[in-house]
């Protein structure tokens, strides 16, 4: 049994931990965008908002997946 808490928590840092690099890297990637190209500014960020929920959501049901494994 201690050794599902262990998986757990782990299954969740590396949940929290790819959820922050992949919004990190879609904020970096937009930003860069618009420096680049300030006319479709309004187009980029609506994009990356609808992206960083996906992300966000993938993180938060890999989050609820680590906690159901670890009350089992």
């Amino acid at each position: 049994m201690q050794l599902a808490y262990l998986a757990a928590g782990l299954g969740a840092g590396l949940v929290v931990i790819g959820a922050a690099y992949g919004i990190s890297r879609l904020a970096a990637s937009a930003l860069e965008g618009m420096a680049r190209q300030p006319e479709v500014a309004g187009k980029v960020q609506t994009a990356m908002i609808i992206a960083a929920a996906l992300i966000e959501g993938i993180g938060l049901f890999g989050l609820v997946i680590a906690i159901l494994l670890a009350t089992k």
